[in-house]
């Protein structure tokens, strides 16, 4: 089985509403689990960054369905490596959504995401974007 892990940056078309997310982790949890695709969802500032991880046909697969998901837009792939074990399996969607206190708790990365996820900024620091994902997946909801 080869494993992959990729990491994208999208903009919502608009800024979403908790049940809009809701429905957002729903459905990924629904198509995640049965292709046994793992990750994390961060959101801030009506943009997405998430990391998705499993085989490489159900990964990519489901990228391109992510893709083509009107509710969001210019996505930018920042990763997609090979990987030898899952850093986000115990879920098939982890999701957090950053706000105010996650950039005073968390001050070094807070550039990062407090006006959004920023694609050119997060792919100028190798590693950032996997550093964030981790930290955030500590205190986590899961589908």
């Amino acid at each position: 089985m080869s494993l992959i892990q990729l990491i994208y940056v999208s903009t919502a078309t608009t800024e979403l509403e908790e049940s809009e997310l809701d429905a957002i982790l729903e459905s990924s949890a629904r198509h995640n689990t049965p292709q046994d695709v793992t990750g994390m969802l961060l959101y801030s500032g009506g943009t997405f960054m998430q990391v998705l991880e499993g085989e490489e046909a159900a990964v990519d697969e489901t990228y391109q369905r992510i893709c083509a998901d009107p509710r969001h837009h210019s996505s930018f792939l920042l990763t997609r490596d090979p990987i030898k074990e899952r850093n986000f399996a115990v879920w098939s969607m982890g999701f957090r959504r950053l706000n105010e206190s996650d950039a005073t708790a968390k001050p070094s990365f807070a550039p990062f995401f407090q006006d959004g996820f920023d694609a050119r900024t997060i792919g100028t620091q190798p590693g950032i974007a996997l550093d964030l994902l981790l930290e955030f997946s500590q205190r986590w909801n899961f589908k």
